[in-house]
């Protein structure tokens, strides 16, 4: 194969595409990668040179670039030291281990939560300290710790309670804790007020008085921040003495699963450490070591190596159905049974809430778009309705986000209050302007970051609430928006469409938020077939003039646009496709194929 130079492009578009069938201008993500003559060249060569390339435009410097092909956490895990309270935190977690002292892990109901809490007490475990948990219900006890869950933990027992993925603003929360003689220890990642609640200590990279250090890694879940906390932990446990002839050092490596499920189910930034964690879990999630997430993945029909898509699609949306519309505590007791017939059981109990979840999700879905026609001005879409499930709101959210382009809020009512949460757009941080609706005394209560948030608010406050949003959020909204474009790392003739360029992009993953999934071009192609598969997706078989053809396929596509244009009105003219390559490996040779996000006329 051969490739044109890598060099800046000079054009203002990929292929003069500045409207597609979408509305989108196509450009670059970075330099002008175009193949072409794709038999004759060596591949290694032009597979580096693709891997260097897509680095590069993901904003690893040049001199950098072997460390980002092979993240490692030897690679990037910093000095847990570098956080504030992390060595507070761990010294007092020792102190727990070595005198065994009742602990319990106060988790949120989400796979972050779910996670983080199963990390802490598989890690604890293999320390010798069997420690509790407690996850609260999402319907009855709403998000975070609550005073009083706090406080029945300590009369029952618990001497340090470690709240994870939740803690941050529970001010009085943790204040009741204090005054019960109760320690409590908060391990998370969402934003923070300059007044810290009453903890023992607390480890959270968005702290407004973190280090320069620390808040480098702001983009951590709640997981990753427990893993630290681990290593800490493990560390202050060496100095003192505590590892020997009849006690081992615990298996950090293997709770890396954990790690990555946590990471990309939280849709956290997969770059530089969250990168390295996802990396190497999905490792330690193909040696199926971990009886619960074994029987999750069988339950999701999941036998080749899962990738890091597979964690956000398949198992992560398991996990959370429990928190969402069934038992809170299931995603923690699959991810630390040791019990293959329990796990199995879990699992299944998991899928089955999982399907209930989806028909909810699409009944308040379609109501919820019923709405988006009155609110076409507004730069944050602020729905709401009586009777939705609050499980599935966040979802909701993020379908209209996609919809629209813009941050979403989805708010359930009842007759005393409404439960929300948003999702945002890259550049609008939702999260802060939450917080202020709540520093405002617009909302009870909320919180999250920068794409994602909570709350929770008075009915009569609603067009209060969206209006503030709404003149907070304008200009950043506006300015994101504008500089909307489809950025395309590649671009090809059909030829160039196959299993090797397929396992060549993959080499410069994991990808997910903030490290985005190669995006190519093909064509010009002929429309061969153009049909309508399953719920309103679009099949296509393209053919292009080097005589290759393709299979491509537009998820929930075919009443857009460009999914009418491609049914309807494609006899005689040439296109452009663009998408995600991905390998189709049903039938006897394994084919590349599109996934269909644009299509532009080629003439």
């Amino acid at each position: 194969m051969a490739s044109s130079p890598l060099a800046p492009s000079m054009l203002a578009s990929v292929l003069g595409v500045t409207v597609s069938l979408s509305g989108k201008a196509w450009r670059w993500r970075g330099g002008n990668m175009a193949l072409d003559d794709t038999e004759s060249a060596d591949a290694r060569e032009l597979n580096r040179t693709i891997l260097d390339q897509l680095l590069l435009t993901r904003g690893v410097a040049e001199d950098d670039l072997e460390r980002h092909a092979q993240p490692t956490l030897r690679g990037f895990l910093p000095d847990p030291a570098i956080f504030r309270d992390m060595e507070t935190a761990a010294t007092r977690l020792a102190h727990s281990v070595t005198t065994g002292e009742r602990v319990t892990i106060y988790g949120d109901y989400d796979v972050d939560g779910a996670t983080s809490a199963a990390l802490l007490v598989e890690l604890l475990r293999q320390l010798g300290l069997e420690a509790g948990y407690y996850i609260p219900d999402r319907l009855l006890e709403g998000y975070g710790p609550s005073g009083e869950a706090l406080v029945r933990l300590g009369e029952a027992g618990s001497q340090l309670i470690v709240t994870v993925d939740c803690g941050a603003m529970a001010h009085e929360a943790l204040g009741m804790a204090r005054d019960a003689g109760v320690d409590v220890i908060v391990v998370d990642h969402h934003k923070c007020s300059a007044e810290l609640p009453p903890a023992a200590a607390l480890v959270n990279p968005n702290r407004l008085d973190e280090s320069d250090a620390g808040a480098a890694h702001g983009h951590l879940a709640a997981v990753g921040v427990a893993f630290l906390l681990g290593v800490a932990l493990v560390r202050c446990l060496r100095g003192k003495g505590w590892f020997g002839d009849y006690r081992r050092e615990p298996d950090l490596m293997g709770l890396l699963d954990l790690v990555a499920l946590g990471t990309v189910a939280d849709v956290a930034a997969l770059h530089g450490l969250n990168r390295a964690f996802v990396a190497q879990g999905l490792k330690v999630l193909a040696r199926r070591d971990r009886i619960g997430m074994a029987a999750l993945m069988d339950a999701s029909r999941l036998t080749r190596a899962p990738q890091a898509s597979d964690l956000g699609f398949a198992l992560g949306p398991r996990i959370n159905a429990g928190g969402r519309i069934g038992e809170s505590t299931l995603g923690v007791r699959l991810l630390t049974t040791t019990d293959p017939e329990e796990a199995r059981a879990i699992a299944a109990q998991l899928s089955q809430l999982n399907e209930e979840r989806r028909a909810i999700e699409g009944e308040v879905q379609e109501a919820a778009e019923a709405q988006l026609a009155r609110q076409h001005n507004m730069a944050v879409q602020v729905i709401s309705g009586y009777g939705w499930h609050p499980g599935v709101i966040g979802i909701v959210a993020g379908r209209i986000k996609e919809k629209t382009g813009k941050p979403a809020v989805v708010i359930a009512l009842d007759e005393a209050q409404g439960k929300g949460s948003g999702r945002s757009i890259s550049g609008v941080d939702l999260g802060a302007a939450i917080i202020a609706a709540r520093e405002a005394g617009l909302l009870v209560a909320g919180g999250g970051h920068a794409m994602a948030a909570g709350l929770t608010i008075d009915p009569a406050r609603l067009s209060e609430f969206a209006a503030f949003l709404d003149t907070r959020l304008a200009r950043d909204v506006d300015r994101a928006r504008s500089d909307a474009a489809l950025l395309l790392d590649l671009a090809l003739a059909p030829g160039g469409l196959t299993p090797e360029l397929v396992e060549t992009l993959e080499a410069a993953g994991p990808y997910g938020v903030g490290w985005p999934a190669p995006r190519v071009a093909v064509g010009p192609v002929r429309i061969v077939k153009a049909d309508i598969v399953g719920k309103d997706h679009l099949r296509v078989i393209a053919s292009g003039n080097d005589g290759r053809s393709f299979k491509a396929i537009a998820f929930r596509a075919g009443e857009t646009e460009m999914g009418q244009t491609l049914l309807h009105r494609s006899t005689g003219r040439r296109f452009h496709l663009a998408g995600r390559v991905k390998l189709d490996d049903w039938g006897n040779r394994p084919a590349a194929e599109l996934h269909l996000e644009d299509a532009a006329f080629a003439d």
